[in-house]
């Protein structure tokens, strides 16, 4: 009996055995509760202990708030001026592009009065060239009515020759001029032509030539003498002082 009983406890056909706790249910919620309040407890310390590590206390949200109204009063303060300031580099921008196309024009009119007084200076050589002249008296043919000849430097000397035909309808001159400096140099008589020997001429009414003639060093030039030549026949000559 007593060992089928053993055998009874032994085997799967044992009864059911249940563990059951020796802690009464109020005594688990008071444990559960105090845990509770522990854990609350560390959560409210270490957000008060972060707290007082950000500094966000009373008066420093408190200086915190004063600090972003000061911060926004100076982002207003720096918008302000830097509205003056684009408003400044404006009129400054403004007054360079005025300044620029007053230069220009001052510029522009400088030129124009560089030129005018080119083409008044050239007009006064003119009138002077032309003032010499004096009728031609008829039947005189070709002829030089002007020759002038000026130093531009000690190495250069600037001459003009006006031919004429006084007769009116007469067939157009085509020959040649020929040009020749004489005077001294290095204590010895000196004469010099072009360095091209003669120049075309051609004239209906009247022709006119000049340029500009390179002397050699310490060259004394004292008489410009200029021929007219149709082939080998002379047509008309004239001199002039220096």
């Amino acid at each position: 009996m007593r060992l089928r009983l053993l055998r009874r406890r032994l085997t799967i056909s044992a009864p059911r055995m249940a563990v059951r706790s020796a802690l009464p249910w109020p005594l688990r919620w008071v444990v559960v509760a105090l845990v509770l309040g522990f854990c609350s407890a560390i959560a409210l310390w270490a957000f008060e202990f972060g707290r007082d590590i950000a500094g966000l206390d009373e008066q420093d949200a408190e200086k915190l708030s004063l600090a972003r109204a000061e911060v926004q009063k100076l982002s207003t303060e720096i918008e302000r001026l830097k509205a003056e300031r684009d408003q400044a580099q404006s009129v400054a921008n403004t007054a360079s592009t005025l300044l620029t196309a007053e230069k220009a024009a001052q510029e522009s009119l400088l030129a124009q009065n560089r030129q005018l007084e080119i083409n008044n200076r050239s007009l006064r050589d003119d009138l002077g060239f032309f003032e010499q002249l004096i009728p031609a008296v008829s039947g005189q043919g070709l002829t030089i009515r002007g020759l002038q000849a000026e130093r531009l430097d000690q190495a250069q000397l600037k001459w003009q020759v006006l031919v004429m035909q006084s007769q009116k309808g007469a067939p157009e001159f085509n020959g040649r001029l020929e040009l020749s400096v004489s005077g001294v140099l290095n204590g010895k008589p000196w004469v010099m032509n072009l360095p091209q020997g003669s120049l075309a001429l051609k004239v209906t009414q009247y022709g006119r030539l000049q340029g500009v003639l390179d002397l050699p060093p310490q060259a004394v030039p004292k008489l410009l003498l200029a021929r007219v030549m149709d082939g080998d026949q002379l047509k008309a000559t004239q001199s002039a002082k220096l």
